[in-house]
């Protein structure tokens, strides 16, 4: 058995209602046992970390990312474009990509995320050219070591069809449900504690048929694994959807069996308050992802609205080519200022998020939304994932007053200790098996390959 002690933390928030100045954790065989303050702690472990100075919370949870965009990012053709035009621009280029292009990216994003805080990470990936399959981002993802919901996302409409995807990089829909069952039945694990499970994820109203967002909800359902979709991003898709459908985009996937406690929508910003009521009476989840709806002029989605009535909102950092970084840390920071921004006089009304609420949509929010109840919380009984900010530096000096706040109003960089299931991920700001350079140099090899 391996255990595990972190003591003597400038405070410990265990997003369960606790801070806990000079608190700590004990954990063994990856299972906390104890949280609390020095008394309470043991005093020998196979591993004691001594974290003073530090703030000790939870690992971040992603909801929604692009992790093969990292490629893409900052390409000059895309950077002023919103979400349609955008990806006009950028399909042809993703179009090229190998599974090496899908493995190492895959890698990267993950190993930016686990340098930001994040501890357990969804990817939508859609697209999947040139020979590449689900289990290219699975050997990619493996030496990083956060959990991984890795999707078998799809499109089947072409612009042929009255899609917005270029027929060449669209699949038939016999091909999807069929390498969709075979990934789920080859990869997913849903015990408790699991570091890899899939998800069933067409991209969008504007990609996919009803037909086969109809046939995916069924698949799921009867392999017992979760659905995930784009949803009410834009305004070009609400009004391609009342072209095409006669319906708004969430009646139109809700007609498709899209709703409960087994589906969540990334996005969802332009959703009417009988939308959103209509959401927590289902169960069903958002990832919000506000440097994306600002970085693509989307929109601001109603976020104080849908917690309000109680629907399950986490954080996504979305594409790296719509977002052009995979901070999760700088993710909760912008959450909490947009939800000021949209709170302001003249825009909208009350209060928008505090810091403390943000991070519990990146914590606590994200867990719900991926159906996790072992972790997002620094309790006994829930997984060790832990991660460990130190405010002993230039960018914390001067924000003791409050440490917690400190880490997501002041500017946001990495977390200098992470920890999955236990195991170190993240130790004095490196990643911990993984040589960072090396990464880059091949990851920057790759994408100027796709621009050759």
């Amino acid at each position: 058995m391996s255990t595990l002690l972190l003591r003597n933390a400038l405070l410990l928030a265990d997003m369960d209602g606790r801070e806990i100045p000079g608190g700590g954790l004990f954990a063994r065989d990856g299972v906390i046992e104890i949280v609390g303050t020095e008394d309470d702690l043991p005093r020998t472990a196979d591993q004691v970390v001594d974290l003073d100075g530090h703030v000790v919370l939870p690992g971040l949870v992603n909801t929604h990312h692009h992790l093969y965009q990292t490629l893409t990012r900052a390409v000059p053709a895309a950077q002023d474009a919103s979400l349609f035009g955008w990806l006009r621009t950028l399909y042809p280029v993703w179009a090229r990509m190998t599974p090496d292009h899908v493995r190492v990216s895959t890698t990267l994003g993950l190993a930016e995320l686990a340098l930001s805080g994040c501890t357990t990470a969804f990817d939508h990936q859609y697209l999947w050219p040139n020979g590449a399959s689900i289990d290219d981002q699975i050997e990619g993802s493996n030496s990083i070591g956060i959990r991984f919901h890795v999707s078998r996302g799809s499109m089947s409409l072409g612009e042929s069809s009255g899609g917005l995807p270029p027929d060449e990089i669209v699949e038939s829909e016999d091909d999807i449900l069929e390498e969709t069952r075979r990934a789920v039945e080859s990869h997913h694990d849903p015990s408790y504690g699991s570091r890899l499970q899939v998800v069933v994820a067409p991209c969008s109203p504007f990609t996919v048929t009803a037909e086969l967002m109809r046939a995916s909800a069924d698949l799921a359902r009867a392999l017992g694994v979760s659905l995930h979709t784009h949803l009410a991003e834009t305004a070009d898709e609400e009004e391609y959807c009342l072209e095409r459908f006669g319906t708004r985009p969430l009646d139109h996937v809700a007609a498709q069996g899209w709703m409960g406690d087994d589906v969540w929508f990334a996005h969802a910003v332009h959703l009417d308050s009988g939308e959103v009521g209509r959401l927590a009476e289902e169960g069903s989840g958002i990832a919000h992802c506000p440097t994306s709806n600002m970085r693509l002029s989307s929109g601001i989605a109603p976020i104080m609205a849908s917690l309000e009535a109680g629907v399950r909102v986490g954080l996504g950092v979305d594409g790296s080519a719509s977002n052009d970084g995979s901070s999760l840390l700088a993710e909760v920071r912008q959450a909490m200022l947009l939800s000021r921004l949209a709170a302001a006089p003249g825009v909208g009304e009350g209060a928008g998020l505090s810091a403390r609420e943000a991070l519990q949509l990146a914590t606590v929010g994200g867990a719900a939304v991926l159906g996790r109840s072992d972790i997002g919380r620094l309790r006994p009984g829930l997984m060790a994932d832990v991660i460990a900010v130190d405010l002993q530096r230039i960018e914390y000096s001067g924000a003791g007053h409050d440490p917690l706040a400190a880490i997501v109003f002041c500017s946001p960089g990495r977390v200098d200790y992470s920890w999955v299931g236990g195991e170190r991920v993240v130790e004095d700001g490196r990643l911990v098996g993984v040589d960072e350079a090396a990464l880059v140099e091949e990851h920057s090899r790759l994408a100027k390959a796709l621009f050759a």
